[in-house]
């Protein structure tokens, strides 16, 4: 017998014995177990079948509207090369001098401060580059502090030569994240212990980044309701002390 004719009858030996040993240790027959009853499937019902479709769609839900910056180029249109700033600036210009400007425009307070010794009071954030249309180019992520609280989020790519934001939204928001192309914004919600949770993806047919999912998560428990102080029950006031009483002496006889 050779050598390889040998390991092989070796490893078959251990291999019989390991069967073996776990047959004589388990005890599950490996017979199929019922899981207990299963409930019914049941189709979905629709309500008010006679009430006739929408002939509008609701305000503000995300519509696809994209914007072309005008007077913001690249050479290559490398969307490297571009400032975010003057990108900004831009824009704000375009409204104020717009004669019919959005009617609830991004508010941007202190651009003046970019690029100046106070940069740190500039509201535009560090941008980030990632590509969210999957045509293996970047596209520009720009994050703007607003007033009250607010952040703005815009995305921008080069199409045709000329720089688009594909992408706009303002919220109370609590973080921004890219998950794979999807640019994922977490907000504050109005009920304690939620928060409202949107992913932009990238819409080919409508060329913009479009909300493809809106939802409100449970992040933990309610915060307790504010108990207003139960005030404490007074003691009575001491009553004064009582006179010792005294019996009369019988008079002397």
């Amino acid at each position: 017998m050779n050598s390889r004719n040998s390991r092989r009858t070796c490893t078959a030996a251990a291999a019989v014995s390991a069967s073996v040993l776990l047959l004589a240790g388990c005890g599950d027959s490996g017979e199929l177990r019922g899981a207990g009853p299963t409930s019914t499937a049941v189709g979905p019902a629709r309500l008010w079948p006679t009430l006739p479709p929408a002939s509008a769609a609701a305000d503000d839900y995300g519509s696809g509207h994209t914007e072309v910056v005008k007077g913001i180029t690249a050479k290559g249109d490398d969307i490297h090369r571009v400032n975010p700033v003057e990108v900004v600036r831009a824009q704000a210009a375009a409204t104020a001098a717009s004669p019919s400007p959005s009617p609830s425009p991004d508010n941007v307070v202190g651009l003046d401060d970019c690029g100046t010794e106070a940069s740190t009071k500039c509201p535009v954030l560090k941008a980030y580059y990632r590509d969210l249309t999957g045509d293996g180019k970047d596209e520009l992520v720009v994050g703007i502090r607003l007033p009250k609280g607010q952040l703005a989020v815009r995305c921008y790519m080069f199409e045709g030569h000329k720089l688009t934001q594909i992408m706009g939204t303002s919220d109370a928001v609590v973080s921004v994240e890219i998950a794979g192309r999807d640019v994922i914004l977490r907000a504050v919600a109005d009920l304690p212990g939620y928060e409202y949770r949107t992913a932009w993806s990238w819409d080919p047919h409508q060329r913009a980044m479009l909300p493809t999912r809106d939802e409100i998560l449970r992040t933990g428990p309610p915060a307790a309701p504010t108990q207003t102080p139960k005030p404490s029950p007074t003691s009575p006031a001491p009553s004064p002390p009582k006179s010792p009483t005294t019996t009369p002496s019988a008079p002397p006889r």
